[in-house]
């Protein structure tokens, strides 16, 4: 399996985030992507390549054009401010009684396009986002040119960001710039599994409109986890994609028999949909000793993970998203792209 990988990703490592009433290190490290990228040479998965550039335009086929151009210029702004040496994380965001809309103010607009305090803005933050979303379009190219799977090593992770919103350690949306991309090459159905202990509300909602994406997600149920104001079972789009969204949110504390059930209910619904190609958001914070989740998987259930999709027989692209039990993270990730190879 190739796998595509920047060393950019390491611009982008933030000081802190707000969790639990304290500004504490980020848990999205760049150790995360180190510890795989080291599982997968390892292990002789296959060739390690780096992306090639296409650009912004695949970009802003899923992010607007203002998101992208403050996302961007943010990092300038603070630092042209006299702020050169700290994160830029908002304070204040458009609440149910306040207006939505955009101020001219720096921190105003931080807290207009994010819905979180864990997306800090460093100096090198742009660089890296849009060289993470460059790994994804170029594993997705070669899924494109007939490969059977390929791997994207994202860092940082996508699937919270939706197309104007950062937030939850996200930025652009890897997964989903890369599912528009197969559709604009071709394709006329694409299948999102997300299987990252916390829900994609930014792919959901992207899609959520549509029928020529199915999102499907296993998560931890919403009314106790992250990001608590989206991934209900009841959510199952709308208009066109009505029927096209499955939500499988999951009791705190559940392993394998819990998860492997949501996961044959959402490999069955992508099946019947028949996709030209399913894009898997792989998140490994499901793993039993994941400091900032509450599921109980462990490393062989990844194995069994990757074999029951490689059973739907389709041209398969891995994304990486989240996964914080640093040691642990390679053995994991490297583990389900094993069980699909081995399949």
């Amino acid at each position: 399996m190739l796998t595509f990988y920047s060393d950019d990703h390491r611009l982008h490592h933030g000081r802190c985030e707000l969790i639990d009433g304290e500004l504490k290190p980020c848990f999205e490290m760049p150790s995360r992507a180190d510890h795989v990228l080291q599982r997968v040479k390892e292990r002789n998965l296959g060739e390690v390549r780096g992306p090639n550039d296409f650009g912004m335009a695949p970009i802003e086929r899923i992010h607007g054009a203002d998101y992208l151009t403050f996302l961007e210029g943010a990092w300038a702004r603070w630092a042209a401010a006299g702020n050169p040496n700290g994160d830029l994380l908002p304070f204040t965001w458009p609440a149910r009684t306040l207006r939505h809309k955009l101020p001219d103010s720096l921190h105003g607009q931080l807290g207009y396009y994010s819905f979180d305090g864990g997306a800090p803005i460093t100096a090198g933050t742009w660089q890296a986002v849009y060289s993470s979303a460059q790994v994804a379009l170029s594993a997705q190219r070669e899924i494109a040119a007939g490969a059977r799977s390929a791997f994207a090593l994202c860092r940082p992770p996508g699937h919270h960001a939706a197309a104007d919103l950062m937030g939850g350690y996200c930025y652009l949306n890897n997964a989903a710039i890369a599912a528009q991309a197969c559709l604009d090459q071709g394709a006329l159905r694409v299948a999102i599994l997300d299987v990252d202990y916390h829900h994609g509300n930014g792919t959901q909602s992207i899609f959520y409109a549509r029928n020529d994406v199915l999102v499907t997600s296993i998560h931890g149920d919403p009314s106790f986890e992250f990001p608590f104001f989206l991934g209900y079972a009841d959510e199952v789009g709308e208009g066109a994609g009505r029927g096209f969204n499955l939500n499988l949110p999951l009791a705190a504390g559940s392993a394998w028999d819990a998860w492997g059930a949501a996961l044959d209910s959402a490999c069955q619904r992508i099946a019947a949909y028949a996709p030209d190609v399913v894009l898997v958001s792989l998140g490994v914070d499901t793993f039993k000793d994941d400091p900032i989740s509450q599921f109980k998987l462990d490393s062989p259930d990844y194995l069994r993970m990757g074999q029951r999709i490689a059973a739907l027989g389709k041209p398969t692209l891995f994304v990486m998203e989240g996964g914080y039990a640093v040691a642990e993270i390679g053995i994991n990730a490297v583990n389900v792209l094993e069980g699909f190879q081995g399949a």
